[in-house]
């Protein structure tokens, strides 16, 4: 008995541990980057994908609504850091948009319940707006191919 109380406490303790230590990572990797999230409370899959580089144009919502309210030509990538086919797609699409330079404006929907909002059916979904209106977008993890044909038309370069 006192054996299998000794084996309780230690396992207890290593789990105290872990706890702390994964606070502590997690405050770090906060403050190492610039947030774009503000001052939210973060779930883990957001917090682990902040300092990846295809993650990098996050947007609020607020300030997706504003900008295709305001007419101009916009580009929203909405992803969950939980998603198989995010975590594949995203590598393939970013690179593409830099090389046409398309900018993107990218929603976690984790984060942010916006699923209603723009009738997202899927993750990734990808959608182009012009005039304050949706214009065309793709939903899936679509090969390269795909990719660069859907997105040519709204190449800059």
């Amino acid at each position: 008995m006192k054996k299998l109380v000794a084996i309780g406490g230690v396992v207890i303790v290593l789990l105290v541990a872990i706890i702390l230590l994964t606070n502590m990572s997690n405050k770090d990797k906060l403050k190492s980057v610039d947030n774009p999230y503000g001052d939210k409370k973060l779930q883990q899959p957001t917090i682990d994908l902040l300092q990846d580089e295809n993650y990098q144009n996050i947007t609020l919502p607020e300030d997706l609504k504003a900008k295709i309210d305001s007419g101009e030509e916009v580009n929203a990538y909405f992803f969950s850091p939980t998603c198989t086919h995010c975590r594949a797609l995203t590598p393939k699409l970013m690179p593409i948009l830099e090389d046409k330079g398309i900018e993107v404006n990218q929603i976690n929907l984790l984060e942010y319940d916006e699923w209603d909002t723009y009738n997202i059916t899927a993750t990734p979904t990808f959608i182009h707006f012009d005039g304050g209106a949706e214009v065309e977008r793709f939903e899936g993890n679509l090969p390269e191919e795909e990719l660069e044909a859907f997105l040519t038309p709204y190449a800059k370069k």
